[in-house]
């Protein structure tokens, strides 16, 4: 069952998440890594057949199982829904920067590019992420990426969930590949004979995915962020309804027992109300064991008023916040560190997973104190313009001569004085 502290004073331990971080584990992936690069698709054979438990000639999807995959009608308007909402939010965040002039006879602009190459990882595993696709490959499409990679893990069968390739298909992905864990990463950044080297990976994954894309940068392969194990926080007073914070409490602990949630309140009874909700619910649903893993990797802490409780979630950095309080909107001005975030009772996470629009790819084990949530931007680079005019360099030119001297950077100081010498003859 979930800790419970009462007004804690450790705040620093209470931010430690559940971690696989010892050499061992680093050496693995750092061998798995070097065996990719060297052995290609036949190391990525004997990796599927010892952690997937298939045995895979071909990695790549086939003309008919792409073509062939089918939804029920039920899931697929489900998808188109998800679908419409998620590219309405990502269109509006394209940029239009126009052209600025910085001094008279000096104009400067940026221009947005998509990334050639991209990679989007795919978690399988106990619960094929349908919603990951459309979160990743929706920007990915409008950026105008010219080449996106999927791979995910196959199935006891060898094959990938359906309901994967259609979204995908939906997409217009077509390259997608029977691949997961960390080899899937590294894969993708070096390439092997079936699958291509990408410049950028996404995609939310187990320690071992996270690890594997930090150790893809050292390649020269940049990634979205260290997006690990899932993990939730929410803000409660005594106006919350119990079920509804049980229920989001419990809908992130049954992503992977390396889950965390974590319950922060001004209230003690809505604290063990909540947990008694919690205990009850857990019974009837499914990934009941996963679950429960994770429940024992959470708390929940009770602290004198509420802006404690922001403040505690301040320092926490999660990947989800949730604010059920009788003040969300001014609880909300004053978060500074959180990946999304939800406001009010019927504002749950799931929601956000799904269809709200927003993108579920965010920032975990404290990262959002520095990084963001995929977004359309992620699948972009920007790349600065500048056009000076012959007055231009009379305007800046002096002032550029006496920095690049201070700086010892003689040839620097070279290419402009000579420039400024052939419009005074």
């Amino acid at each position: 069952m979930m800790k419970v502290f009462i007004d804690p004073k450790e705040w620093e331990e209470l931010t430690f998440r559940p971690s696989n971080n010892n050499p061992e584990f680093r050496y693995k992936i750092r061998q798995t890594f070097e065996q990719v690069q060297r052995f290609g698709d036949e190391i990525l054979r004997r990796y599927t057949k010892a952690f997937d438990r298939v045995d895979l000639d071909d990695f790549a999807l086939s003309l008919s199982e792409f073509k062939g995959a089918k939804v029920s009608e039920e899931l697929a308007s489900a998808i188109d829904l998800a679908r419409t909402n998620i590219e309405k939010f990502h269109r509006a965040q394209r940029e239009d920067f126009g052209e600025l002039e910085t001094s008279q006879g000096v104009r400067c602009w940026r221009k947005s590019m998509p990334i050639e190459r991209v990679g989007l990882y795919i978690p399988g595993g106990t619960a094929p992420l349908i919603s990951t696709v459309l979160m990743l490959g929706i920007p990915a499409t409008i950026a105008g990426c010219k080449e996106i990679i999927l791979c995910t893990p196959p199935g006891p069968d060898g094959k990938i969930n359906p309901a994967i390739i259609y979204t995908a298909r939906l997409l217009g992905i077509d390259k997608i590949f029977k691949v997961g864990g960390a080899q899937a990463i590294a894969a993708m950044t070096f390439g092997t004979e079936t699958i291509p080297n990408v410049d950028k990976i996404f995609g939310p994954g187990n320690q071992y995915v996270t690890a594997a894309k930090e150790l893809a940068q050292q390649y020269g392969v940049a990634i979205d962020m260290p997006a690990g194990p899932s993990e939730l926080l929410v803000i409660a007073d005594k106006s919350a309804n119990p079920a509804f914070v049980a229920a989001d409490l419990l809908s992130q602990a049954e992503h992977g027992a390396d889950s965390q949630v974590v319950l922060v309140s001004d209230d003690e009874d809505l604290v063990n109300s909540v947990l008694k909700e919690v205990e009850s619910q857990l019974e009837n649903i499914p990934r009941k064991d996963i679950a429960k893993k994770a429940i024992e990797n959470s708390f929940a802490a009770v602290f004198e008023d509420l802006e404690t409780c922001m403040n505690f979630s301040n320092l926490y950095a999660p990947e989800h916040l949730i604010i059920q309080t009788t003040a969300d909107r001014e609880l909300a001005e004053k978060v500074e560190h959180a990946g999304s975030v939800f406001l009010g009772p019927y504002s749950c996470e799931s929601l956000g997973d799904y269809a709200s629009g927003t993108n579920h790819t965010l920032p975990t084990n404290g990262y959002a104190r520095n990084y963001s949530g995929v977004s359309l931007d992620s699948f972009m680079k920007k790349v600065t313009f500048q056009e000076i005019s012959s007055q231009g360099i009379q305007n800046i030119g002096l002032a550029v001569e006496i920095l690049a001297e201070a700086e010892q950077l003689e040839a620097h100081k070279n290419a402009v004085s000579i420039r400024l010498k052939s419009l005074e003859s």
